[in-house]
């Protein structure tokens, strides 16, 4: 089925200095404001439950890191519960499960986030919290060691001991030339096992503050009840200076590349396809729009082209589809991805997907193809507004990624105007062999 995420990608704050401002939104309805510090303020209303999503992005991830530093933005995030002047070592999480509530925390290549859903009068509690780690962290290498075995651990159970993530990571090695896009958000092994309490504090002091956060609060709550718990505790604290985000310029790739991967742990083949694709944030006007089409069209579930070709029609594989991901800050992937059946080589299973490519981009989509797809995405906006957490993270994301509200609330609207010519267009300047890394997972060889 396509994984084309999206509204993980879709809108920020707008910047109005204290007065909150009411848009006319389309799918969240969302109400913003700005501290003093800088700090930007979403909160999305929905009354369905008496409990609220508190959540906090900084801009901060892997992307960000110093060379030779990799992991550390996702060590620092394990490190933000380990306690600060004010609250102990596990303080955090031990006071939001008494009170009822869950939380946790994700790093990604362009942002980190750390959230909380409890009941709606435990939301001052969490806010306090939060407000406390994010300027007084403290850190000793007697905790911060441990934490990395933890780390280390985890790399090891989510890529080391397993094929599919391995291949996956030395894909977007290889598709990523120069960009830190390329270097796993969890890190290298060899650089994961150099870091220090003392790298996670620098990365720490430089990126986490205020002017380089957002609040997204989402649920049974109103502007006018955040508002002044906000000024209490995120709008006391001071902002500073963040450094830029210097990621360099992927340069443009002029030759298709291949990765084998074989392991006696694979039990069934598979083959995957990343091209280098335009985002939300970088490409043409519309280009990443008319691609969320045309990943819907070629590989978005059950009647895409790839899952009727290879799978009902040829039978040649069990599985087919695309995954799209343009919620990122610079260059995305878009990827094609197949289960063969038993027996299938992997070689006709390319040339199945090559022979299905080429047709697309001879023959183009048709407007039935067009217009089935945009109903289909179109309708996950509508679904999305029915979940408390939906909102907070389609907004903090894209806000993040320094979007608008405004590309949120009309997401639906730019899908819909989509044409047929845009995707023709898009899938021609995507689908290069020279854009693309094939990948094959094949059994045999060393664990």
């Amino acid at each position: 089925m396509g994984r084309l995420w999206v509204f993980a990608f879709l809108a920020a704050a707008v910047a109005s200095t204290m007065v909150a401002s009411r848009l006319d939104a389309a799918v969240f309805n969302p109400r913003t404001f700005t501290l003093a510090n800088g700090m930007k303020v979403v909160v999305i209303e929905n009354h369905r439950i008496p409990a609220v999503t508190h959540m906090v992005w900084y801009k901060a991830g892997a992307a960000d890191e110093p060379r030779g530093k990799s992991g550390v933005a996702h060590y620092l995030e394990h490190l933000m519960f380990k306690g600060t002047r004010v609250y102990g070592p596990g303080e955090f999480s031990r006071l939001v499960a008494v009170n009822g509530g869950r939380e946790n925390a994700f790093t990604t290549h362009d942002y980190t986030a750390y959230h909380q859903t409890v009941a709606r009068d435990r939301l001052e509690l969490v806010m306090k919290l939060e407000a406390d780690r994010m300027t007084h962290l403290t850190l000793s290498p007697k905790l911060a060691k441990p934490e990395l075995q933890v780390v280390l651990e985890e790399r090891r159970m989510r890529i080391d001991n397993d094929p599919g993530s391995q291949l996956d990571e030395q894909v977007r090695a290889a598709l990523f030339l120069h960009h830190p896009y390329g270097i796993p958000v969890i890190g290298w092994e060899p650089e994961i096992k150099e870091l220090t309490a003392s790298d996670a504090l620098a990365f720490y002091r430089a990126r986490y503050a205020p002017n380089n956060a957002i609040l997204v609060i989402a649920g049974d709550i109103t502007l006018e009840e955040v508002k002044p718990l906000a000024e209490k505790y995120y709008g006391a604290i001071a902002a500073h200076p963040i450094p830029p985000r210097a990621r360099g310029i992927e340069p443009a790739p002029i030759t298709k590349r291949r990765v084998v991967l074989e392991s006696d742990r694979v039990r069934r083949p598979s083959f995957t396809r990343s091209y280098l694709a335009p985002s939300y944030r970088m490409g043409e006007p519309g280009q990443a729009y008319a691609l969320a089409v045309l990943s819907e069209i070629l590989g978005g579930g059950g009647t895409s082209r790839l899952y009727r070709s290879l799978v009902i029609e040829q039978k040649v594989a069990v599985g087919a589809g695309t995954a799209y991901d343009p919620d990122v800050r610079d260059l995305a992937r878009f990827s094609v991805y197949v289960s063969p059946r038993d027996g299938v080589e992997l070689s006709a299973i390319e040339a199945a997907v090559d022979a299905e490519i080429a047709r697309l981009l001879a023959d183009g989509v048709s407007d039935d193809e067009i217009a089935r797809a945009k109903k289909r995405l179109q309708a996950n906006a509508i679904y999305a507004r029915d979940s408390l957490q939906t909102g907070a993270r389609v907004l903090g994301a894209t806000l993040a990624l320094d979007g608008t509200v405004e590309e949120v609330e009309t997401w639906p609207e730019r899908i819909g105007a989509v044409t047929a010519a845009e995707v023709a267009a898009a899938a021609r300047f995507v689908l290069e062999p020279t854009r693309s890394v094939t990948g094959f997972l094949v059994p045999g060889g060393k664990s």
